[in-house]
């Protein structure tokens, strides 16, 4: 019975795995690469990661420094940095660009935690379709008589105490990251 679940568990923990990163690129008040992983700008025709054409580092908690491998990309680094929603503006001095992160006010800290609860929120609503998808694929076992009416609602319990544990494994990150964004 174990096999059955494992696909739509990995599924879940997969969700998971998804809500973290989105939760990465949410920046808290200091440097961190990983608010560029959503950002991409056109390379050779193709829509490219910045970390693929670019050395970022942080040489202090407040700025990063992006160094593209090819200097053309320079404008297009920049260009895609003020078209997100990242709130910083990028300073191009010809060779490198700068990202200096100010001080988060009160209320970019409270939209930054609206942004949070809607990745988490997607997060739990995957969790739940993937929950749905699994007891669709049981009920089908059921009415070709796989399995039994009593392993149905066995399975309906599990599936049901699987989701559970996701959406508060998403409930703890989101209050982590809460509190991490409320720091000052």
């Amino acid at each position: 019975m174990k096999e059955l679940y494992q696909e739509f568990d990995y599924k879940m923990h997969k969700t998971i795995e998804v809500v973290m990163s989105d939760f990465a690129a949410v920046r808290a008040g200091r440097a961190n690469p990983a608010v560029l992983d959503k950002l991409s700008v056109e390379y050779y025709g193709t829509e490219t990661p910045i970390q693929q054409v670019a050395s970022i580092s942080a040489p202090d908690a407040r700025s990063l420094v992006i160094q593209p491998w090819d200097a053309t990309l320079l404008k297009a680094v920049e260009k895609a940095i003020q078209s997100s929603d990242l709130g910083i503006n990028p300073q191009n001095d010809g060779k490198v660009i700068r990202l200096l992160f100010p001080q988060l006010t009160e209320e970019r800290r409270k939209e930054l935690i609206k942004q949070v609860k809607k990745y988490a929120e997607n997060g739990k609503v995957a969790v739940r379709n993937i929950r749905r998808d699994a007891m669709e694929k049981f009920k089908a076992m059921k009415k070709k008589s796989e399995i039994t009416e009593d392993d149905l609602k066995e399975i309906e319990k599990t599936l049901q105490d699987m989701t559970d544990k996701r959406c508060k494994e998403i409930d703890d990150l989101t209050a982590k990251k809460e509190a991490e964004l409320m720091a000052v």
